[in-house]
């Protein structure tokens, strides 16, 4: 029986509504989360990194918010200046972001990889 999870996800992103798709077809219930209106917190991105091994790879790089930001000014950051920014900034979160009952994070719509995780 596939798991219930909570997915963060932006309205206007077209990756997100491949992913919210993708969770209808295969029949996984979610929990449904703006990514902007309530994004996710401190605890869970921290988790994010932990799993993910470099916070970069939970920043959203081709987004406006980051761009505006810029490279230079997150890469020197330290980790609570750029936990504080993704806080408090949902759009600089890569989307969708989703994590699993088990507290698995997924940064990103890879259906080869959400298969493996959430239809076992």
């Amino acid at each position: 029986m596939p798991s219930n999870v909570q997915i963060y996800s932006y309205s206007g992103c077209t990756t997100c509504k491949k992913a919210l798709r993708w969770l209808d077809e295969n029949q996984i219930d979610y929990q449904l989360m703006d990514i902007v209106q309530d994004p996710p917190n401190k605890d869970i991105l921290v988790d994010a990194i932990n799993q993910l091994g470099d916070r970069k790879k939970i920043f959203n790089t081709s987004g406006l918010s980051y761009r505006n930001l810029g490279s230079m000014t997150v890469k020197a950051m330290s980790d609570s200046e750029a936990l504080k920014a993704l806080v408090s900034d949902g759009k600089l979160i890569k989307r969708p972001f989703l994590v699993t009952e088990e507290g698995k994070i997924l940064v990103g719509f890879k259906p080869e990889i959400w298969s493996t995780i959430l239809l076992k």
